[in-house]
């Protein structure tokens, strides 16, 4: 076990904590089992490093950070390092990408049960079943979801401003207001751009010469590792999946004939539609649905994003379409913590109550005129009006 430690001190002696991402100060941390999901590269690691560095470093000495995908569990079980680490006075335990691990949720039940003394906070890929799992998880891990920067946390990144998350419903009725205040610190058009491009996972700040390319990584390491491992996914289809998500980057937005599309990249109708499943479930994309109830892995989604904008940017060698990189914006931001549906009128449902038309800063009321809590999301402008709000202040709802 001592490599494991020198290793997590290295990490632990490299991570930054100029910059703490808001889902931080969310999580109950003295819960006993914490489990947190999110796509590759959106900044998990980060995050239990730096809480032990701000938490823990009175109790390094009884605290672990390890990666399952250490070359240390080829010849040891993680019930071996549980036990091990509690007879040597161990309390809090961190794990860093349990999906690489064969029977992790057995495990983790294991030593939730057996080890009451032991807090375990644990990561997976945005596919990890915890609630599904084998083992019986959802009593007793906590469980949450994290995401990709937020247009306010990359502006307090950028600018060093300390900026409050807003509520939909605060934005909605007050936001001439809460862009004045904004706007007095900073102005959120110079920074948008830039965000919609290359600053939505974390690691643009190391060099951003490298994102496009690094972004690319993350990409073919989800549809080549993590689906094929947790879904089963054939690596032969790896290549119609690619071809897949370029056709929905450069659309204005994506709106799946499913026949024409099975025809076109050679996958069946039912097989295409599983793979719409399993690419929002990685977080590659959003798809959007009129029912608000369970929605089955063969029903047809009515529109398609890619999950954020910057993936669109990695996807296409062609301008990506503006209309489409100012909706991808929108479903991206309201969608974390918002139920978002499609709508025969305007673009969005929010809530199952509020309705969305997104565009320019000439857009009008007409598309969606008449119908009750209608407002448009309109980019290019620092100040709304009435129910014509600006695009930007939608990313500050995390």
């Amino acid at each position: 076990m001592e490599e494991l430690v020198e290793k997590f001190r290295f990490k632990l002696s490299l991570t930054s904590t100029d910059f703490v991402r808001s889902l931080g100060s969310d999580i109950n941390w003295n819960a006993r089992l914490i489990g947190v999901k999110g796509a590759r590269g959106v900044g998990k690691t980060t995050m239990l490093l730096q809480h032990i560095k701000m938490n823990l470093t009175k109790v390094l000495d009884k605290t672990l950070y390890v990666s399952l995908d250490s070359i240390w569990f080829s010849n040891n079980t993680l019930v071996d390092l549980a036990d091990d680490f509690v007879k040597k006075g161990g309390e809090y335990l961190f794990l860093d990408e349990v999906h690489r691990y064969d029977n992790w949720s057995q495990e983790l039940k294991n030593i939730y049960d057996d080890y009451p003394m032991l807090k375990v906070v644990f990561t997976g890929s945005s596919l990890l079943q915890i609630l599904n799992a084998r083992a019986d998880l959802s009593r007793r891990a906590i469980t949450y979801t994290m995401q990709g920067l937020s247009f306010r946390e990359y502006l307090s990144i950028e600018t060093g401003h300390h900026f409050d998350t807003l509520t939909l419903e605060s934005i909605l009725s007050n936001h001439s207001k809460e862009s004045a205040l904004i706007n007095a610190k900073v102005k959120p058009l110079q920074y948008f751009d830039a965000y919609l491009k290359q600053g939505y996972y974390p690691f643009y700040k190391e060099e951003l010469d490298l994102y496009v390319p690094r972004l690319e990584e993350v990409i073919n390491m989800m549809l080549e590792i993590e689906l094929p491992l947790l879904r089963g996914l054939d690596l032969a289809y790896v290549n119609k999946i690619k071809q897949l998500l370029l056709i929905i980057s450069e659309s204005v937005p994506f709106i799946p004939n499913v026949s024409k599309l099975s025809e076109k990249i050679g996958i069946a109708r039912s097989t295409l539609l599983l793979y719409f499943h399993y690419l929002a479930e990685i977080g590659l994309t959003i798809n959007l649905f009129k029912e608000s109830g369970g929605i089955s892995k063969l029903q047809k989604p009515l529109k398609v994003y890619l999950e954020n904008s910057n993936l669109m940017y990695a996807l296409t060698s062609s301008a990506a379409n503006t209309g489409n990189i100012r909706e991808t914006f929108f479903a991206n931001q309201l969608g974390y913590t918002h139920k978002i549906m499609y709508s025969d009128k305007g673009d969005f449902l929010i809530n199952e109550k509020y309705v969305f038309e997104i565009g320019g800063k000439d857009k009008s009321m007409k598309q969606i005129e008449g119908i009750e809590n209608a407002f448009i999301a309109a980019d290019g402008i620092e100040y709304g009006f009435q129910n014509k709000i600006p695009l930007w202040l939608f990313g500050f709802l995390y």
